[in-house]
Formats: C-alpha cells, sequence, structure tokens
C-alpha cells in the first residue's frame, strides 16, 4: 500500500516515526501538489490540504481509498467526485481548538484594552491615558457554533468569569456552555452578547445566514469575531454594522475573498481589525494532524474500530 503526502516541508521525526511504525507501507512525502500528482495514480491513501484537489485530480488517482486532509475547512474540495468514487475523507477536526482559543481571547482583550491606539501612540512617542479601557471580565459570549474550538474559547472564557451561550443545528449540551440554544432561537440571545464569536463552517445552511438584523439585535458595545468562514456574512453587512454603528468592533479573520484585496474598505475601517487567516496557525499545527493520521491509519489497516474525523460527503462535513 502507498501512501503518498503533498505537505511541505513534514519534519523528518514524523516521516521517520511513520515509517517504522508501519514497515508494511510504503510512504512518499512530497513537497506540494505539483510534486505529488504523478504518483496520485498509485496512491492508496493520499494527504493534503484539500485545496489543491480537482476533479482531474481525483480522476487520476485510480487506486484511491482515503484522503486525509490536514485541515477542518473542506469547502473547496471536489466532493462529487469523491463520492463517485467512493473515497473515505476524513479532517484534523479539533486540533485548532488551542490556537484559535487563544486568539479569539487576545483578540477580545486588545480590542477592549485599545491595543491597536496604545501600540500607534508607542510608535508616534505619545504619553496618552485618555484611550477607554474596558475589561472582559463578567461579560457573556455568545457563539455560532460549538464544536471543538468553541469550546476550548468557551473553556478559556471561563477564567474570566464569563456567561457563554452556544448555537448549533441541533442545541445539543456540549462541555463549557452555560446553556446551549439551536441557531433559531439566536435571535432571542444576541442582545446579551457582549462578545459573539463565529465558528461555523462554510455549507449551504451557513453562507450568508447573518444579516443585519442580526447585528442590530447586538448592543452597540458588542465585539464580533469571525474565525469560521468568510461566507458566513457579506462585507456590506460587517461595513454597515461598524459604520452605523450597530456594534463597536469586528475582529475578521475569514473573508468573502482571500488574500483581502488591498483597496478592500476592511483595511482602513477603524472598527475593523483584520488578520490574515491566522487564527489556526501553530508550530504544533502539522505534528498534532499527523497524530491524528497515525492513529486512523491504525484503524485502517487494522479494520478494527471507526476512524476518527469521517466526514459525510453529501453535507460536506
Amino acid at each position: 500500500m502507498k501512501v503518498v503526502s503533498a505537505i511541505k516541508r513534514v519534519p523528518e521525526e514524523i516521516q521517520n516515526r511513520l515509517k517504522d511504525r508501519f514497515p508494511e507501507t510504503e510512504f512518499l512525502f512530497c513537497h506540494g501538489i505539483d510534486e505529488a500528482e504523478a504518483h496520485l495514480p498509485e496512491a492508496e491513501v493520499f494527504i493534503t490540504y484539500g485545496e489543491d484537489l480537482t476533479p482531474g485530480r481525483i480522476e487520476k488517482a485510480v487506486q484511491l481509498k482515503w484522503i486525509m486532509v490536514l485541515s477542518a475547512g473542506l469547502d473547496k474540495m471536489p466532493f462529487a467526485e469523491i463520492d463517485e468514487r467512493d473515497v473515505v475523507v476524513t479532517n484534523v477536526r479539533g486540533i485548532h481548538a488551542k490556537p484559535m482559543a487563544e486568539y479569539a481571547l487576545s483578540m477580545f482583550l486588545q480590542v477592549s484594552r485599545q491595543a491597536k491606539t496604545l501600540i500607534e501612540q508607542e510608535n508616534q512617542h505619545q504619553w496618552n491615558r485618555r484611550p477607554t479601557m474596558n475589561e472582559i471580565s463578567g461579560k457573556t459570549m455568545v457563539f455560532l457554533g460549538t464544536g471543538a474550538i468553541a469550546q476550548e474559547t468557551a473553556r478559556l472564557a471561563k477564567a474570566f468569569q464569563m456567561k457563554t451561550i452556544g448555537f448549533s443545528k441541533t442545541g445539543k449540551d456540549k462541555p463549557h456552555f452555560d446553556e446551549t440554544y439551536t441557531q433559531d432561537r439566536l435571535d432571542e440571545f444576541l442582545p446579551n452578547g457582549d462578545f459573539v464569536t463565529a465558528v461555523l463552517p462554510s455549507t449551504v445552511e451557513t453562507k450568508y445566514i447573518l444579516n443585519i438584523d442580526h447585528f442590530k439585535a447586538m448592543p452597540d458595545h458588542a465585539i464580533f469575531l469571525n474565525m469560521g468562514r468568510g461566507d458566513l456574512v457579506s462585507s456590506e453587512v460587517l461595513l454597515e454594522a461598524v459604520r452605523y454603528p450597530h456594534i463597536h468592533h469586528a475582529v475578521l479573520d475569514v473573508f468573502e475573498q482571500e488574500p483581502l484585496p488591498e483597496g478592500h474598505p476592511f483595511w482602513d475601517e477603524e472598527r475593523v481589525t483584520v488578520t490574515p487567516h491566522i487564527s489556526g496557525i501553530s508550530p504544533h499545527y502539522v505534528p498534532r494532524g499527523f497524530e491524528v493520521f497515525e492513529e486512523n491509519l491504525e484503524l485502517y489497516l487494522n479494520g478494527n474500530g471507526e476512524m476518527k474525523n469521517i466526514i459525510d460527503l453529501k453535507r460536506g462535513y
């Protein structure tokens, strides 16, 4: 059996560990899809970030049975072609939780404690104690999505004695949330949201589900953060929300178009913080991803249990 990886710069420690643990398996670690593409016809297992897969490449991979995606976002994958071939797809859902939770709390703190203003004052050598400082302790955080990332963010929020309210399709109870509800009840609780955190995937059901009425329902001091997918809400709605202003600030790590165009108004909007889709970046990302792969490979080879994070190809997540 041949495993082909298109992940660039896989540490030798990881490569050697896999080869030692699975000596009957042939591993080929390529430096990106351009190098890996020639080996797709031989691959039974393909490791990828997902965005490099096209219908044509799926067609070439005649022996393919399993795609391991070292990402949680799958919205650019050719699911119809993969489904036709009856290929199993798994991802690394959950490994982003720690860095993204830290990102969320750091962004709420930087807005509340005026970090951008203080850095600008420092650069201009200004001694100015007038910027208004706020606390995040004891506030309420509303979450769109209650998966692993939201749960870890809610756990950290508890260190600040926050109330945590989560919304999901099912409304099931999840760890670290004081209350959980179905998404159709979101309007009832947005007026309580001092901080609103969006961590939803991009699906037919979630695209552009937030409209201007949702932002009007939030308190005017609310800070909205989106680190899920950029098509949750349109740029026009967000700009109206911060310019009116219906909310105090928006922190955006994901966008409808990425990279965000140089001339986009978000860059110069005082009430918007732009980060370049980096909330999940961590030096531990690739090692954690391959830990999930290694565990799944053991299950795949031995057939003694269900693999982790199997994707429903019809739903796309």
